[in-house]
């Protein structure tokens, strides 16, 4: 049922946001560095890996420059149009392919590079893999301003991502496979456009009252 409903909702946002996206494709062409789509293998369901598209925002290079596959807020390897599209989030609407495709979901645990995948404890990484991951999810609802949560720790980010988001975010999407089926899916995908609408909001609290404790070093964040 999940499935047909990921063909209907993403071939749905295609149609209706093509008349932005050739624009914005338009654009890429001719500005930064030419590159209009940027390709980054994810993990996906069972462990497998797949390319995960994206609108280019950043430097070629950028995976190995600076923090890497983690990104910060004013994050110097984004370029000027890439701004815009990270903070409207129209850079992942590309995802809307792989969802057709079949190696992601509309609502699932937001795929990870191997690097930040490793980040979280082994139960959630087993966790993590027994589902396709998500344009959206539970995860992506509440560490939406993760950036700027990494620029206000600028002694050792990676450290902070490390020690601080990843086991929180790895608790969250094993919350979510255990609590997965249509009404968690439909609450998400209205949750996911609720925050794009109005970034502060914390509603999710009180759709989800059983969400895992938010540790003592994350609770000024979130």
């Amino acid at each position: 049922m999940q499935r047909l409903f990921d063909i209907f909702f993403s071939g749905l946002a295609l149609m209706v946001f093509s008349p932005f996206l050739i624009p914005v494709m338009i654009v890429l062409r001719f500005t930064g560095e030419g590159e209009i789509f940027y390709i980054q293998q994810r993990v996906g369901k069972n462990g497998d890996m797949f390319g995960l598209f994206k609108f280019a925002t950043m430097l070629k290079d950028s995976p190995s420059m600076g923090t890497q596959t983690i990104t910060v807020k004013g994050d110097s390897r984004v370029l000027p149009f890439g701004k815009f599209l990270r903070q409207t989030k129209i850079n992942e609407l590309p995802q809307l392919l792989n969802i057709l495709i079949g190696n992601m979901s509309v609502i699932g645990p937001r795929p990870q590079t191997k690097r930040c995948f490793f980040a979280f404890p082994k139960k959630s990484q087993n966790a993590i893999i027994e589902v396709k991951p998500g344009l959206s999810g539970i995860g992506s609802i509440i560490f939406r301003d993760e950036e700027s949560m990494l620029d206000d720790n600028k002694v050792d980010r990676l450290k902070f991502y490390d020690n601080i988001i990843a086991p929180y975010k790895g608790e969250l999407e094993q919350w979510y496979v255990a609590n997965q089926g249509i009404s968690t899916y439909m609450k998400l995908i209205v949750l996911t456009v609720w925050v794009v609408l109005f970034s502060k909001s914390r509603v999710y609290q009180r759709v989800f009252s059983n969400l895992p404790t938010v540790s003592k070093e994350l609770k000024g964040y979130l």
